[in-house]
């Protein structure tokens, strides 16, 4: 009899991330805020990620609920809210910029078959 292997249950927890990743702007914004190592407006990560207020919503509240960034209340404005990398979120940054700096250094581009 031959030896079948099951599949590590991990792996599909990283096909989910991979598709949370790729979703329009979703990175960008992970990136952003890890650059910038501060909590950040809504207006603010709208002009530096250059999307749409829908679209920048819906990847907040993606990011939210998966536990990658937290939504903060400012003391000082009532009504402001900011946000920034949650511990997960942090912890993420460094493969997320490894992958940013290997396409700098080695000047790669992908090209789509679509």
């Amino acid at each position: 009899m031959e030896n079948s292997r099951v599949c590590d249950p991990v792996f599909s927890q990283v096909d989910e991330l991979l598709r949370l990743l790729t979703k329009s702007k979703l990175l960008h914004i992970l990136y952003i805020l890890h650059q910038k190592k501060r909590s950040m407006r809504f207006t603010e990560l709208k002009q530096n990620i250059g999307s749409s207020s829908t679209t920048l919503t819906r990847r907040l509240n993606e990011l939210l609920s998966n536990g990658l960034i937290h939504r903060n209340q400012e003391k000082e404005e009532q009504g402001s809210i900011s946000y920034e990398l949650s511990d997960d979120g942090h912890a993420l940054a460094p493969s997320i910029q490894s992958m940013y700096d290997w396409i700098v250094e080695r000047e790669i581009t992908f090209h789509s078959t679509l």
